[in-house]
C-alpha cells in the first residue's frame, strides 16, 4: 500500500442546490431540484438532500422528479454563478497545495504528502480546508482521505453532507470487504446487476472472484475491479488535463422533423460553441454532430478537416453536411449537438512533453487514458 501518499478528495455537497439555498433563503428546508421544469423533457442536474429524501437524483428527468415531489421547487439554474464559484474553490486549494486535480466544477483531488507527514496531520488539513470553503464560500464540502484517489473518493461518499472520513492502511481492506458493491466508484448500475447476477454484492464477494474470472466476465475492468478491492490504485493526482473536447447540445420540448429547423438550430449551437471556442483561443480539426431520436438512439457522426478552425461557417457547414448523410427521415429528433475535437491544445501539450522529456511519441499509434 502507498503509506506514504496522501490524498485528500472534496466534493462539494449539492452544489447547485446549496448555491441556490445559499443565495435565495426561501429556498432552505425545502425539497429544491436545479434542472429543467417538469412539464419539459429536461432533467435534474442536482437536487437538494430534502428532495433526495423522495428518491429523486441528478439525471432523473425532471418529469419524474415531480411525479416523486409534486411540492418540490424547480429552478433552471444559474451556471455562470455556478462556474464563478468552481474558479473561486480552486482558489481555496491551490491554498494548501499545488496539486490539484479538478474531476468536476464541485469536486477535486488533493495531494498533500508534502505537506503532511502522515494520515492524521492530512485529515487535519481537509479539515482546515473545509472550514476555509465554509468561511469563504458560504458552502459545506465532504473531504475523504486516504492513501489513494480510489479510497479518498469513496471516503467522501461516506458521510455526507458535510463530512470528513478518513480510510488509513489499516482499515482499508475491512472497510472495502463490508462495502456494497454498488458503492465502489466505478462500478454502474448495469455492472452492478451483472455482478449480482453472479452472486457479488459485497466487497468480500468480489475479493473471493479470481482476477481470470473477473477478465472473463467484465474485460479489462476485470482488472481494475481485482486492484480496487485489495485498495490498489497507482494514479497519481493530474494537475492539469488536456481538453479534449469543446461542444453543446440542445434538448427540444417538441421532436423535430423537418431538416430546416434543424438546420437553424444547428446553426445557433455552432454560433455558441465558435464563441466559447474563439473567447478560449482553441481551434480543432474534427467536427461531431449528436443525434438523439424520440426513441433514444443515439447517433454520432464526425467529420476532419486537414487544417484547425473555430469559425462558426465552418462548424455550421460541417454539421449540416454531416447531418443531410446520416438524418434517419421522418424520424423525429429530441436532441442536436456539436463538438469540436482533436484540439490544437493537444497538439501543444504533446509537443511540450517531448521537449520536457527529449523524446518524440509516434503519432500514429497516440491514446488517451483517464
Amino acid at each position: 500500500m502507498q503509506e506514504n501518499v496522501r490524498i485528500i478528495h472534496i466534493d462539494m455537497d449539492a452544489f447547485f442546490a446549496a448555491v441556490e439555498m445559499r443565495d435565495f433563503p426561501q429556498y432552505r428546508g425545502k425539497p429544491l431540484i436545479v434542472g429543467g421544469p417538469p412539464n419539459s423533457r429536461g432533467v435534474v442536474s442536482t437536487c437538494s438532500y430534502e428532495a433526495r429524501r423522495y428518491g429523486i437524483h441528478s439525471a432523473m428527468p425532471s418529469y419524474l422528479a415531480f411525479k416523486l415531489c409534486p411540492k418540490a421547487i424547480f429552478v433552471s439554474g444559474r451556471y455562470d454563478i455556478y462556474s464563478k464559484i468552481g474558479r473561486e474553490l480552486k482558489q481555496i486549494f491551490l491554498e494548501f497545495t499545488p496539486l490539484v486535480e479538478s474531476v468536476s466544477i464541485d469536486e477535486a483531488y488533493l495531494d498533500v504528502s508534502e505537506q503532511t507527514r502522515d494520515i492524521e496531520a492530512a485529515a487535519k488539513l481537509a479539515g482546515k480546508i473545509k472550514e476555509r470553503i465554509k468561511q469563504s464560500l458560504r458552502l459545506t464540502a465532504s473531504a475523504g482521505v486516504s492513501f489513494n484517489k480510489f479510497l479518498a473518493k469513496i471516503a467522501s461518499e461516506m458521510h455526507k453532507p458535510d463530512g470528513l472520513t478518513v480510510i488509513s492502511p489499516e482499515t482499508a481492506l475491512t472497510i472495502l470487504e463490508e462495502l456494497d458493491i454498488r458503492k465502489f466508484h466505478g462500478i454502474g448500475k448495469a455492472t452492478a446487476e451483472r455482478m449480482h447476477n453472479l452472486g457479488i454484492r459485497t466487497g468480500r464477494d468480489l475479493k473471493k472472484v479470481p482476477l481470470a474470472e473477473l477478465i472473463k466476465h467484465f474485460g479489462k475492468a476485470g482488472s481494475y475491479y481485482h486492484s480496487i478491492v485489495r485498495g490498489i490504485d497507482r494514479r497519481k493526482v493530474t494537475v492539469s488535463r488536456t481538453r479534449r473536447s469543446l461542444g453543446k447540445e440542445r434538448t427540444f420540448a417538441r421532436d423535430l422533423y423537418s431538416l430546416t429547423e434543424m438546420e437553424a438550430v444547428l446553426r445557433k449551437i455552432a454560433h455558441d460553441v465558435s464563441a466559447i471556442l474563439t473567447e478560449k483561443g482553441i481551434k480543432g480539426k474534427t467536427v461531431t454532430l449528436k443525434l438523439k431520436y424520440n426513441d433514444f438512439t443515439l447517433q454520432t457522426r464526425c467529420l476532419s478537416k486537414p487544417y484547425y478552425f473555430n469559425d462558426e461557417k465552418t462548424l455550421f457547414q460541417t454539421a449540416t453536411a454531416l447531418l443531410a448523410c446520416n438524418y434517419r427521415h421522418n424520424r423525429g429528433i429530441r436532441l442536436l449537438g456539436i463538438s469540436l475535437s482533436n484540439l490544437d491544445t493537444e497538439e501543444k501539450a504533446e509537443r511540450e512533453e517531448q521537449q520536457e522529456f527529449g523524446f518524440f511519441r509516434d503519432y500514429g499509434n497516440k491514446g488517451y487514458s483517464d
